[in-house]
């Protein structure tokens, strides 16, 4: 796309605008996360081993190698929407992520095609990690250029709400199948009916996304060397510290994801019980992002990043100890509204303060390269941490390794700038 095409576009797209872009990423979140939800299940159809804990951990170390080509999708996907625009970048994630979402929906199980079949499964997680690892920049930078200037971590704090519409969607579903069918029907083939709904879902992001007005105003003809060595040479402090504060966002948002695999493999609840508690998640989520957008463009960014996750990290070894003791399903929704309404306060101030410290010219593939890198190193092995830690430690363990990262991402908060009154447009 050209510069002269680029500049006669609309510098502040309308609220459905901002509306339609936010649809395409909780559908992108959407196809990633559901794997988590039936993970349990996954794991029996590609990774039979003859152990159910040994073919869940085989199942949600596949859920973590989606996150390895984030990194790499960030970098490309990012230099992309820096120099074509946010536009073509968002449209570019929605079509990798309708591939790997169709391979994981269409593949034959271990039984009928063997070897092929986690191999595949395997290909269809890194596209689909490759995707989102290229849509957060993008989509980010595009919310925070088009928001008035008063309003912008309001309109940015809809990015972590998307996630939230994208967890209480997939719930909604989960609890949907797990209702109608039997756990037998689940196992062999019901698992497989949130994958395919998403993908009658898809063309419909794909169309909403190409009426999407475009906010870079002069496009970064650099090469995507060039991009790298001026972001690291003279960002490379504000990558450091971004990576740090996202650490624990990630991790809790995935201890929140993994807490319908928890209470069927450790509180022996069924699933359909199991899948309330990750609607009320997603619920919370998005409702505590936009309330986080709302206080942070009244008091700050630092203020809403460093509280929330201060008081999570002070009550989550506590509220474990209940759950472990009760098996509750009401412990577990408590803990649940916890983790996911503090995380999403703080993740949602994060995913405002990050891009703008960055500059136009490089905030989609700075605010990518940050959110990927972190996500990939702490989200993407949080699962597989989260089995490994149960099984030798017992079931209040994960909540200790939470705890941990988020006295360290406390760290790299109070160390970040204040960023309510830049300019995002330099």
């Amino acid at each position: 796309m050209s510069s002269e095409c680029i500049t006669t576009e609309m510098k502040k797209p309308p609220a459905k605008a901002i509306a339609a872009a936010v649809a395409g990423n909780a559908l992108e979140f959407y196809d990633f996360i559901i794997y988590s939800f039936f993970a349990v299940h996954i794991g029996a159809s590609f990774f039979p081993t003859g152990d159910k804990f040994t073919s869940l951990l085989a199942s949600v170390a596949v859920y973590g190698v989606g996150f390895f080509t984030r990194p790499l999708g960030g970098i490309i996907i990012g230099a992309y929407a820096d120099k074509k625009g946010r536009r073509a970048a968002m449209i570019l994630t929605v079509t990798l992520i309708t591939i790997g979402t169709l391979g994981l929906a269409a593949t034959p199980s271990y039984e009928k095609i063997g070897m092929v079949a986690p191999i595949i499964v395997l290909l269809a997680r890194l596209t689909q990690g490759l995707a989102l690892g290229g849509e957060v920049g993008p989509a980010s930078a595009m919310l925070i250029e088009s928001a008035p200037v008063n309003k912008r971590a309001f309109y940015a704090s809809w990015q972590m709400a998307s996630q939230g519409i994208a967890v209480a969607s997939g719930g909604i579903v989960g609890f949907v199948v797990s209702a109608v069918l039997s756990e037998e029907q689940i196992y062999n083939w019901g698992w497989r009916i949130p994958f395919l709904i998403s993908l009658i879902l898809i063309p419909i992001a794909v169309y909403i996304r190409r009426a999407l007005p475009e906010t870079l105003e002069k496009p970064n003809h650099d090469t995507g060397t060039h991009m790298l060595s001026i972001i690291f040479s003279n960002y490379g402090k504000y990558i450091l510290l971004g990576i740090v504060a996202l650490m624990a966002t990630a991790i809790t948002a995935q201890i929140g994801n993994y807490m319908t695999t928890y209470a069927v493999t450790i509180l022996k609840l069924s699933t359909k019980v199991s899948q309330i508690s990750t609607i009320i998640g997603g619920v919370m989520m998005f409702s505590f992002s936009l309330l986080a957008g709302y206080l942070a463009d009244k008091y700050g960014r630092k203020k809403i990043m460093f509280w929330p996750r201060l008081l999570l990290g002070v009550a989550i070894v506590p509220m474990f100890y209940l759950l472990a003791e009760t098996q509750s399903i009401w412990v577990l929704l408590l803990v649940t509204i916890l983790v996911t309404s503090l995380t999403g306060m703080s993740g949602s101030a994060s995913l405002v303060a990050i891009p703008e410290m960055m500059p136009i010219s490089l905030r989609a593939t700075g605010v990518s390269m940050i959110y990927a890198i972190g996500v990939t190193i702490f989200g993407g092995t949080a699962q597989y941490i989260f089995t490994v830690l149960i099984k030798h430690f017992g079931a209040v363990s994960p909540a200790y390794y939470v705890a941990l990262t988020c006295l360290v991402s406390l760290i790299a908060v109070h160390l970040m700038p204040e960023t309510r009154d830049v300019n995002v447009k330099d």
